[in-house]
C-alpha cells in the first residue's frame, strides 16, 4: 500500500476511535455526571461542549464547521505536497486532520462535541480523543517547523 493509502487508513482508525470512546461514555455516563477512572489523575464525565475550546464562543457551530473545513482542507494539501518529508511532519498531519474532522463530526451530526476526560491534579478543561490528536499534532508540527528551521531546511 503507497504511503498515502497508509495514511488515510490511519485517518479512518483514529476517527473511528474518537467516536468509539464518545459513543461509549454516551452511553455509559449520565450528562454531568463525574466518574474516577485513574485516581487522582484523571475522571471521566459526559460534557456537551458546543463551543471552541475551553467552551468559548457558545453556539457558533456553523462558524466551527467552517473554520475546522478550512484547516483539515489546508492539512490535507500539504500533507500532499510534503508526503515525503520527514515522519513527523506526516504525523502531525495525520493527528490534526484526524482530530479536526472527529470533532466536526460530532457538531454536524448533534450540533456540539462530547468531552469526557476530566484531569483531577489541575484546573483544565475537559476534552476529548480528538481535541487530544490535535494537541499532540500541533506541538510536533511546532517542533518539526522548528528543526527544519534550525537546520535551515
Amino acid at each position: 500500500m503507497k504511503k498515502r493509502g497508509i495514511v488515510a487508513v490511519i485517518v479512518l482508525l483514529l476517527i473511528a476511535l474518537d467516536q468509539l470512546v464518545k459513543s461509549y461514555i454516551v452511553q455509559q455516563i449520565p450528562l454531568g455526571e463525574v466518574r474516577s477512572w485513574i485516581p487522582n489523575f484523571v475522571s471521566l464525565t459526559y460534557l456537551q461542549n458546543r463551543g471552541a475550546a475551553f467552551s468559548i464562543l457558545q453556539d457558533q457551530q456553523l462558524l466551527f464547521a467552517v473554520i475546522t473545513l478550512v484547516v483539515v482542507i489546508g492539512a490535507i494539501w500539504y500533507l500532499h505536497k510534503h508526503m515525503e518529508d520527514s515522519f513527523w511532519m506526516v504525523l502531525a498531519l495525520t493527528l490534526i486532520i484526524a482530530g479536526g474532522l472527529g470533532n466536526f463530526i460530532d457538531r454536524v451530526s448533534q450540533g456540539f462535541v462530547v468531552d469526557m476526560f476530566h484531569l483531577d491534579f489541575i484546573n483544565f478543561a475537559i476534552f476529548n480523543v480528538a481535541d487530544s490528536y490535535l494537541t499532540i499534532g500541533v506541538i510536533i508540527l511546532l517542533i518539526a517547523m522548528l528543526k527544519e528551521e534550525i537546520n535551515g531546511n
